[in-house]
């Protein structure tokens, strides 16, 4: 019995259970009503911010598309102007012809004005006889008869005679004569009126839960659609300055007479230029009535949770708060896996073994595998090095590391963090942005500014000592006509030889530099990259199997590219005769180009000669430097010229006794 009792709850503590769930229960039902109130108006801000985002973006298109319309006019009517403006100084030019301009181009008027109005050329011969004139010509061409411009826009005007408008252009001709070209505007303002705010604010309220919606600027409303007679100055709100400032949306909830609406606001910002404030009344009646509902449930739910007690309760509870958690989780989720794998740089975890946890999408890419397949690598297997052990004990949140994947040689900028994980395991996430190619572009860009520097001086002392080295040698020619010594005849006439001889080896070397200093236009063609490397190969084929060596070619860049033939030629025939000078018997030189990852042609020269030492690797481009007995130390400082003009990039890998390898990343277009 008295086990009974202990098994049974006593009366006093049923009341402190009621009371602690009533207490629970209440609680949970105003927390609850205060979240549906918080969810159900983030739901309408939401909603807002995405119709909103819809207005704004239809109408930036509404007026580009617009702008590009009476574009496309105004350089029809200037092309047409400018020939009939040729045509007209060459006394081509007469009614007859202006029609047929006319007709074949769609233009509604072409008329030639001399520099006092008078009417010279037209393409229709109308007398207008009884109409008043409604613009003067003479009024708008001022400016072309006074000389003060040679071509006028005038855009938009009323017909000269009739009712409608014209879409007009002017330019001068000869003897400061105006020529005046005008096609009827009615398709543009027909277009505009489509495509204007009015008709774009008028379809949005056709969905009976917007109360209205209006485009205000500071003088008044622009345009708008619902009821917009209670809508106040924008100057007397602070929430609009707000929205401006920081061109993001702002809400409030508003009282206009017996309404109550949800009120959005957002700038509207055309060409960098704040045009007006959009403003989107969304009525509150669904959100009521959802509240209301909720209201319902929720003290339904409060009555079901007293009825079931206590453990009801808590396990209601804990289920909801493990639903709303789930949700949250999972937007998180969504929103941070969405982020890495759009996000450019490489992004890749690292457990405290610095083997891979997981990577994003640019990171697959890199190390040339899928997410699931690296998983448990190593990351120094990839980056040729030990730098992962660097990585992990430097203190540094920003490194730049150097190593080598897929046989070439990289620069990496890596922001590294740490983590400590459910073990107490430190972890490491790598953000890792690729810059070799810009580090490329920062050696080259100084090298192309010392080159330009020495080009210069090259060309100043070229100039300044060809003179006089020819007078010395027109001086050494008439001493060798006019002059005969007494004795060593023989002798001297050599010495003079050699002196001309001299004069001449220095002037060839002087061309030399000045051609160099001369910048040589670049001369895009389009052609064939694959065209380009069987003529290379037979032109070196041969050359290199004399040597008893190998020239190869693996051409994985299929397409067409749009580069200067000539100079791009020059290029590859340097680095060809130089890789056939430094390979020996049975050497190899290999030429191959692709398409890399930033959508660019990279090409690949490479040999299997003796190398270039690291001291002279930053030397090798520079203007003069050689290591050949007969070179001159200008081919490759060409070639980079070449490559710069191109807005391409060179570089080279090289290593003693193995051999060099040049790399050449230019796009496939010249612009």
């Amino acid at each position: 019995m008295k086990t009974f009792k202990k098994i049974l709850v006593q009366p006093k503590s049923l009341i402190m259970i009621f009371i602690v769930t009533a207490a629970i229960v209440i609680t949970s039902v105003v927390i609850e009503l205060d979240q549906s109130k918080k969810e159900m108006t983030e739901l309408m801000e939401r909603q807002g911010h995405a119709l909103l985002e819809s207005i704004l973006k239809s109408s930036e298109n509404a007026l580009y598309s617009y702008e590009q319309i009476e574009s496309e006019v105004k350089k029809r009517l200037l092309s047409n102007a400018f020939l009939i403006r040729e045509l007209y100084a060459n006394g081509m030019i007469t009614n007859s012809f202006l029609q047929k301009i006319a007709d074949q181009n769609e233009i509604y008027r072409i008329n030639i004005f001399d520099r006092y109005g008078n009417k010279k050329f037209s393409n229709i011969q109308d007398a207008h006889t009884g109409i008043p004139e409604k613009v003067n010509p003479i009024d708008f061409l001022q400016p072309i008869f006074n000389g003060e411009r040679d071509t006028l826009i005038i855009g938009i005007k009323p017909a000269r005679y009739f009712d409608g408008q014209r879409y007009t252009v002017a330019v001068a001709g000869k003897n400061r004569s105006a020529i005046v070209l005008n096609v009827d505007a009615e398709e543009l303002l027909s277009f505009r009126k489509k495509v204007g705010f009015g008709v774009l604010l008028r379809k949005v309220t056709e969905n009976p839960q917007i109360e209205y919606a209006a485009l205000q600027n500071e003088y008044g409303i622009m345009a708008a659609s619902g009821d917009v007679t209670a809508l106040e100055p924008i100057d007397s709100l602070e929430i609009v300055w707000k929205s401006i400032e920081e061109n993001t949306d702002k809400w409030r909830i508003a009282d206009f007479d017996s309404l109550q609406v949800f009120e959005i606001f957002h700038p509207f910002i055309y060409r960098d230029q704040v045009v007006g404030i959009f403003r989107l009344g969304l009525s509150l009646d669904p959100l009521n009535n959802i509240k209301e509902r909720i209201t319902r449930r929720v003290i339904f739910l409060g009555i079901v949770l007293f009825i079931f007690g206590f453990v009801t309760i808590t396990l209601i509870f804990a289920r909801q708060n493990f639903n709303v958690l789930s949700k949250k989780f999972k937007v998180i989720e969504s929103y941070s896996a969405s982020i890495l794998k759009h996000v450019s740089d490489s992004i890749i975890v690292l457990n405290h073994e610095s083997k891979i946890v997981t990577v994003n999408s640019a990171a697959e890419k890199l190390l040339g595998d899928t997410d699931e397949q690296l998983k448990g690598k190593e990351l120094n297997d990839f980056l040729g090095s030990s730098k992962c052990e660097e990585l992990f004990t430097s203190t540094k949140l920003f490194e730049e590391i150097e190593c080598t994947m897929n046989g070439n040689s990289r620069v990496f900028l890596i922001s590294k963090s740490q983590f400590v994980d459910e073990e107490g395991k430190t972890n490491m996430i790598l953000v890792m942005k690729d810059r070799t190619e810009q580090k490329a572009l920062e050696k080259q860009i100084e090298r192309s500014e010392r080159l330009a520097a020495m080009g210069e001086l090259a060309s100043s002392v070229a100039h300044e000592i060809r003179n006089p080295l020819n007078s010395i040698g027109t001086i050494t020619q008439q001493l060798n006509k006019d002059f005969v010594p007494q004795e060593h005849d023989e002798e001297y006439k050599g010495l003079t030889k050699i002196v001309y001889k001299e004069v001449r080896r220095i002037n060839d070397i002087i061309e030399s530099f000045l051609k160099f200093a001369r910048p040589q236009p670049v001369k895009p063609e389009s052609f064939e990259l694959n065209e380009l490397f069987e003529q290379l190969k037979k032109q070196y084929g041969i050359i290199v199997e004399k040597k008893k060596g190998k020239l190869q070619i693996e051409n994985n860049y299929k397409g067409s590219v749009v580069w200067d033939r000539k100079q791009i030629t020059q290029v590859l025939v340097n680095l060809i005769e130089n890789a056939v000078d430094a390979i020996d018997e049975n050497g190899t030189i290999n030429i191959s180009a692709e398409e890399n990852l930033s959508g660019n042609v990279e090409m690949k020269i490479a040999d299997t000669g003796n190398g270039i030492s690291q001291e002279n690797i930053n030397k090798i481009f520079n203007l003069y430097f050689t290591t050949k007995t007969k070179g001159n130390g200008i081919g490759l400082s060409v070639v980079q010229k070449i490559i710069s003009d191109h807005g391409g990039v060179i570089s080279l890998n090289s290593e003693l006794n193995k051999g060099t390898t040049f790399t050449i990343i230019i796009p496939k277009e010249y612009s």
